[in-house]
């Protein structure tokens, strides 16, 4: 499968104008998917279903995810509901980014649980299959499990197509679950770099492989930041011009088997760059 291209968009109130003109250029450009970020308790930012809501109205073709959505503030029943009506109505543009929560004090500031780092994760694993029956829908639901009761739940509607369950995993326990239960992995260059990441594609392919799945089937998205120049290398592994993106991209999509890129946003002038000088050279250098 080519690989996917996308931004990962902040979602400021202040810079809601520019995000509208970032994602007509992300359209108009070819691009695949655009992320955004899901922090609730961050009084400067828009909430990012309703602001995913705006823009799937506005394109055509873009698929859009919350990159990743908050389950500690968002029920996974309403996350269902959501997901699959933003899908139907965009006739199956929506994806679904889940994390398992942080910060959990900035979290208890909106009345959410201040759970331990096991705690968080035994959430996210029932919130997964609570997630999955609203998909289905159809039938009546019951959940009764640690962090969840729901009793009679009318689940439904039915989403457009199969949404995708993209997890922001890191720690080991994580990684597993991605392995057995999610369709895609969705970790970020700013808190994994490539040798770590390559590692940790190991455990959630041992963790697929196990669960009797085919490690293909979880699409490894890579979320990389850094700063684009008109010569001079900098810090970062991707601080340079164009062409030594495309370079190292096309080679971290090889050796680490990605399946999607997220790049910056940071500004309409960068997203312009990207769209004209590095998405057309990686996709050429990827096939």
């Amino acid at each position: 499968m080519a690989l996917q291209l996308g931004l990962f968009v902040n979602p400021s109130a202040e810079r809601y104008r520019e995000t509208l003109a970032i994602v007509e250029a992300a359209e108009r450009g070819g691009l695949d998917l655009i992320g955004i970020q899901d922090h609730p308790y961050q009084r400067r930012f828009l909430d990012t279903f309703a602001l995913i809501g705006d823009l799937l109205a506005r394109s055509s073709r873009l698929r859009f995810f919350p990159a990743v959505a908050n389950l500690p503030l968002r029920h996974p029943a309403m996350l269902a509901k959501q997901a699959a009506t933003l899908d139907v109505m965009s006739g199956g543009r929506f994806e679904l980014g889940l994390g398992a929560g942080a910060l959990y004090d900035r979290i208890a500031t909106m009345g959410g649980p201040r759970l331990s780092p096991r705690e968080s994760v035994d959430a996210l694993e029932e919130a997964i299959a609570i997630i999955r029956a609203g998909f289905a829908g159809g039938q009546k639901v019951d959940f009764e499990v640690e962090h969840y009761q729901l009793e009679g739940w009318e689940a439904g509607p039915p989403p457009a197509h199969r949404i995708g369950i993209w997890l922001g995993a890191y720690r080991p326990r994580m990684l597993r679950i991605t392995g057995r239960l999610a369709d895609g992995w969705l970790p970020s260059l700013g808190y994994m770099k490539p040798p770590q990441l390559a590692e940790a594609r190991k455990r959630v392919d041992e963790a697929a492989e196990r669960a009797g799945r085919d490690p293909a089937e979880v699409l490894g998205i890579y979320n990389v930041s850094g700063e684009l120049t008109d010569g001079a290398r900098g810090e970062g592994p991707l601080d340079g011009p164009p062409e030594h993106w495309v370079e190292t991209l096309a080679r971290w999509a090889e050796e680490l088997s990605l399946g999607a890129v997220l790049m910056p946003a940071e500004s309409l002038e960068q997203v312009e760059t990207l769209i004209n000088e590095v998405a057309p050279g990686l996709r050429a250098a990827t096939g």
